[in-house]
Parts: C-alpha cells; sequence; structure tokens
C-alpha cells in the first residue's frame, strides 16, 4: 500500500510566539501527520518594505495600515528558534519541515541537514531559487499556485537541467488563494500536470474543510499539504484557511482509509469479507407450492429465494420443463437431484 506523505503547514501560525509553535507540532503528531511544517525567511530578504498586503492577509491579520513587512517581520522564526523547534519535533516523534523563501534560507535549510526541499507557489517563478534548490540534489516538492502549464514546465526544466532528479520531483496543484472557492480548486488539474511531465502528483490545500485533499488522494495525490492552526479564530493572516487540530486528526485518518481503500489489485472479484455473505444475498430456485412425485415443473411453479446456495437462478430456463423425482414441498430449495 503506497502511504500520503501528509504535511501540516503550521507556516506562520504560531504568530511570532515559540510556545504557541511548540503547541502546534503538539497537534500535529496528534493528528499522526508526517511532517509539521514551518516558515524559514528574513523579511527584508523576500518583500519590500511598501509593499501592500494582500487582500485575505489585510482581512485576518489586523492592524490597519501595517505594511505587508512589518508583519512578515514579526513572524520570522530565528536560528534559535528553528533549533528549539527541531529538537522539540524529535522529543514528539515527528518529522520538522520547513520552507525557505529565498537563496539564504536555502543554504541555511542545508546546513540543518534537511534531505527534502518544498518550493512555495510564489518562488515557481524565482529563478536564482529554483537554481538553488536543484543544487542541493535533494528531492523537491514544487507547489503550483497561480501557474499555468508553461510555468510549470519552464520551473521544471530548471530545476533538471540543475541537478533535480525528474524520480525525486513531486509538482502539487494548489491554488492561492485563501481560502480557495470550491468552484476554483480545479482538482483534476493536478490530473493534467501528471499528464504533461510524467511526475509524481499531490494537492496542496487552502479549502476550508477536509474533503479537497481526500478527494486528491482518491484521485492520486502522493502528497497533501494543509495549513493547521489551534484556533481559526486567531488574529494572523492564515488562520482563518487552517484546520483546527480535531479536523487535522480527521482529514488524516480518512486519507489512511482512502488509501487502503484504493490500495486492491483492480480485479473485480469476491472479497475475502464478502465471500460469506454471497448465499445470504443471492436467491436460488425455490417452489412456490406443492408439487407431487411426477409432476413437471411451469415457471408458475418455481420463485426466486434466499439462501442463494440452491440452483442459481440464472438457470431458470433449464429448470422449467423438469420433472419432480419425489414430494416437493412450497418454499421448498429445489436441488438438481430432485429433477430428472
Amino acid at each position: 500500500m503506497n502511504k500520503t506523505l501528509i504535511i501540516a503547514e503550521a507556516g506562520v501560525n504560531h504568530n511570532g510566539d515559540i510556545n504557541l509553535a511548540k503547541k502546534l507540532i503538539d497537534a500535529a503528531a496528534v493528528a499522526g501527520v508526517d511532517f509539521v511544517k514551518f516558515q524559514t525567511f528574513k523579511a527584508n530578504k523576500i518583500v519590500s518594505p511598501n509593499a501592500k498586503k494582500a487582500d485575505y492577509q489585510l482581512k485576518n491579520a489586523g492592524k490597519e495600515g501595517e505594511s505587508q513587512f512589518k508583519m512578515l517581520k514579526k513572524l520570522e522564526l530565528s536560528d534559535t528558534d528553528h533549533q528549539v523547534l527541531i529538537s522539540y519535533c524529535q522529543k514528539k516523534n515527528i518529522k520538522f519541515f520547513s520552507t525557505a523563501f529565498d537563496v539564504d534560507g536555502i543554504s541555511y535549510l542545508s546546513s540543518l541537514g534537511f534531505n527534502l526541499f518544498k518550493i512555495p507557489s510564489g518562488e515557481l517563478t524565482n529563478y536564482p531559487y529554483l537554481k538553488a534548490v536543484a543544487q542541493t540534489k535533494k528531492p523537491v516538492i514544487l507547489s503550483t499556485g497561480m501557474a499555468n502549464l508553461d510555468e510549470i514546465r519552464v520551473a521544471i526544466d530548471v530545476l533538471i537541467n540543475n541537478g533535480t532528479k525528474k524520480e525525486q520531483l513531486t509538482v502539487l496543484h494548489c491554488n492561492t488563494e485563501y481560502p480557495t472557492p470550491m468552484p476554483d480548486v480545479n482538482l483534476k488539474a493536478m490530473l493534467t500536470i501528471k499528464k504533461a511531465f510524467d511526475v509524481s502528483i499531490g494537492y496542496s490545500d487552502h479549502t476550508l474543510g477536509i474533503e479537497v485533499p481526500i478527494a486528491a488522494v482518491a484521485l492520486g495525490a502522493t502528497v497533501i499539504e494543509k495549513h493547521f492552526t489551534l484556533d481559526r479564530n486567531l488574529k494572523g493572516p492564515d488562520h482563518k484557511a487552517s484546520l483546527e487540530p480535531k479536523d487535522l486528526k480527521d482529514m488524516v485518518d480518512a486519507i489512511r482509509n482512502i488509501e487502503k481503500a484504493i490500495s486492491g489489485n483492480g480485479l473485480k472479484q469476491p472479497s475475502p469479507s464478502e465471500k460469506k455473505n454471497i448465499h445470504l444475498a443471492r436467491k436460488s430456485i425455490h417452489l412456490s407450492k406443492d408439487l407431487s412425485l411426477g409432476s413437471v415443473i411451469t415457471e408458475s411453479d418455481i420463485i426466486p429465494l434466499r439462501p442463494g446456495d440452491g440452483i442459481s437462478t440464472m438457470n431458470w430456463e433449464e429448470v422449467i420443463g423438469k420433472t419432480v423425482i419425489r414430494d416437493l414441498k412450497k418454499f421448498d430449495k429445489i436441488i438438481w437431484t430432485d429433477l430428472s
């Protein structure tokens, strides 16, 4: 059975509070995800001091008039923060993960021994960034929010031409709106990506609820990424589009069930668990009236009834016209040795 890699995206939902970050790790560990992911960045390396917030950031992150730079500055994780959280993840038996947003961040995560890199949607068109990730020669997960196929193709080419092995690349379908309206999910685009580039596929979800990532796994996603928070009412850019702990666990449990459900051999045949029900659920030929020795069976004499461990009703026409060789009662199940 293939196991879906589930990434719980804590992102910046720690609100700059290391204790809140630890509580997020606790929730992710209880939910049973594979990775809990944060974000590694320095605000002055990723955004202009005058850059405006996105609409969802304006709505969810409080402080009117605050720039995107000031908002992000408060959400940075220091080297000490990283070390503390990595150690705490080890204690909780869950893997620490983070996304870098600039070349220096990639170098920093490499120094921490990262064996997997996640490229966020916003960096898909960042050539120096893509090149730096590729040069690590580590497996790569590429998110594709806001992108078209041509942009994805160019990004994949940059990665492969600079050291990423195609078999170590997973491309995630994604929509970069928080939360994503259901009509904009376009989950079939994930399959288009697979067909176009012959790569492993996955899905990074920003919808409300858990049904879309579950559906993505049923369609073949090998990686699922989902934002989560301790409380969707907290102030911050991503809380509103995040799952709370119970929903995160429900999503993980559902995905694990879907993995089992799609792991069969594809042959249509009775499963071991249902074989015992065949005779109970199907019908065989029974008598609708008493018949005496020597009677010739007509169609009005027989009826399909459970159990189905006698003559199959698919032999209906063969039974009609046969002679009964002993007295039989109404509702008796006919067997071939009763007939001549």
